[in-house]
């Protein structure tokens, strides 16, 4: 049995791979936020930088086998992505296809961005695909709208208060999640 006061794993997974993209300055204010808030060891997976081809194959590709292993490590994620035509980037789709059982009753928060709808469409795709495999979306997200406009040259949000205060409530169920699934996985393994 897993100690329960042990850190849990926390993987965030930046979304966007486009030139110019604004998610690292998003995914890095969040990963200091969930640094900071002690309950995580967090690992950032940064699909610019990981080999994961697009296109589903029969054998997976040293970059997706490297992927594989973080993702299998995690007792939780946060899925920082943007909205693109209404949906989430093609590159996140592919990363989470090559894999199954590694999302399995584990939850998932959710950070988007983008313009007028701040990325909330996206992340209402993002909820019905995990369901799919057999992951648990927890309720509250956080949204930057005209996110561009939202940040500091540091990469700070202008209302820290309020991004920051938000962040934590998100955090806190988020915990909540993770601690109750990683229990039950410890207790009786999950089969779908």
């Amino acid at each position: 049995m897993t100690d329960h006061a042990a850190p849990l794993n926390l993987t965030v997974i930046v979304a966007s791979t486009r030139e110019n993209r604004f998610g690292p300055t998003v995914a890095g204010w969040f990963t200091e936020q969930a640094r900071e808030y002690g309950e995580y060891e967090v690992d950032v997976i940064d699909l610019a930088d990981a080999d994961v081809p697009h296109r589903l194959g029969t054998e997976p590709t040293p970059g997706v086998a490297a992927v594989t292993a973080r993702i299998a490590a995690a007792d939780a994620f946060v899925i920082v992505t943007p909205e693109y035509n209404h949906s989430y980037p093609a590159p996140l789709k592919a990363a989470i296809d090559w894999h199954y059982s590694q999302w399995q009753a584990k939850p998932v928060a959710f950070v988007s961005y983008g313009g007028m709808g701040g990325g909330l469409r996206a992340v209402e795709h993002l909820r019905q695909v995990f369901a799919e495999l057999h992951a648990a979306t927890v309720r509250d997200s956080l949204s930057f709208h005209m996110a561009w406009e939202k940040f500091d040259t540091d990469g700070q949000p202008h209302d820290t208060a309020l991004a920051n205060g938000a962040a934590k409530r998100m955090l806190d169920q988020l915990t909540w999640w993770a601690r109750t699934l990683r229990a039950g996985r410890e207790h009786t393994p999950y089969t779908a």
